[in-house]
């Protein structure tokens, strides 16, 4: 019933990450668990991201009950990744337009617009997510209802969760949550920031690693995401290597870490290490031929 063989991965993520929460629940605090914990509720906030794009299941009712499942777990409402994701973010990809631009607030890429980026992207968010339910309520009351739904739920896990033991709740799935809907904003940051919106091939910035892309389920390679939002991420590798040498080398990270250390904790102290905004030579060369 799965549509790709490559989905048992999944599920044995999410199923993990279920088992994780009761162990923890049951057994209490260990740190090498807990770090397991919050990586695991990274890799939710991807599944949620790949389950939003490529449905796992050949019916719509496990599909549905896996939308619940996920959003237990990634701690917002998945049907959002429609009207904000779907619908805008790859309508627009980082252009104007798109509600999760890199440089609303600055140019910069620095750890100040890194950090101060979930925030602000998620402020922008909020409008089109009440617009989509207001729409959905007006032609497709079955689909709105399963979208107020996932906030019941998710409601009730956690506020069981809190009167049961608030300790716990905060500890085992507030901050859980808030890692997992940090990290994905963070992770959007990245790929874009500095890129060429415009650009058919350097519009994203890649992860190749393949450590980070089996831990992530292949969410480092991203420019192919953006040229076939529907293809399965089991595929996403074979795609990408077919345009790796269109990518404009500065695009091509190795791994998540390497970077972000070398970007946002290097850089201020050697200046050469800074990324350069290919948007901004962009529009630099555009001024300059006017």
């Amino acid at each position: 019933m799965l549509k790709y063989k490559a989905d048992i991965k999944t599920l044995l993520f999410l199923t993990a990450t279920t088992l994780m929460l009761i162990g923890q629940w049951t057994y209490g605090f260990h740190p090498v668990s807990y770090i397991v914990s919050l990586y695991l509720a990274i890799t939710v906030a991807v599944i949620a991201h790949n389950h939003n794009h490529v449905p796992m299941w050949d019916s719509q009712l496990l599909n549905t009950l896996t939308d619940y499942w996920i959003t237990l777990f990634y701690g917002f409402p998945v049907f959002a990744w429609i009207p904000t994701h779907n619908r805008n973010h790859h309508k627009f990809n980082n252009r104007e337009g798109d509600h999760t631009i890199t440089y609303r607030l600055s140019e910069n890429n620095n750890i100040f617009t890194l950090l101060s980026y979930p925030t602000i992207s998620s402020y922008y968010q909020q409008s089109p997510i009440m617009g989509y339910l207001r729409d959905l309520k007006k032609r497709n009351r079955s689909k709105f209802y399963q979208a107020i739904f996932q906030y019941v739920a998710l409601a009730l896990f956690i506020g069981i969760a809190l009167f049961s033991d608030w300790e716990k709740a905060l500890l085992y799935i507030v901050i859980p949550h808030q890692i997992a809907l940090f990290s994905v904003l963070i992770f959007n940051y990245i790929q874009h920031v500095h890129a060429d919106e415009e650009s058919d091939f350097n519009h994203s910035r890649n992860f190749v690693s393949p450590l980070t892309n089996w831990m992530l389920f292949n969410n480092g390679l991203h420019t192919v995401h953006h040229q076939r939002a529907n293809t399965h991420w089991s595929e996403l590798r074979a795609a990408h290597n077919k345009v790796e040498h269109l990518i404009d080398k500065s695009l091509l990270e190795r791994g998540f870490w390497p970077y972000i250390i070398r970007a946002y904790i290097i850089a201020p102290f050697a200046p050469s290490l800074k990324t350069v905004s290919m948007r901004l030579m962009r529009m630099a060369r555009e001024r300059s031929t006017v």
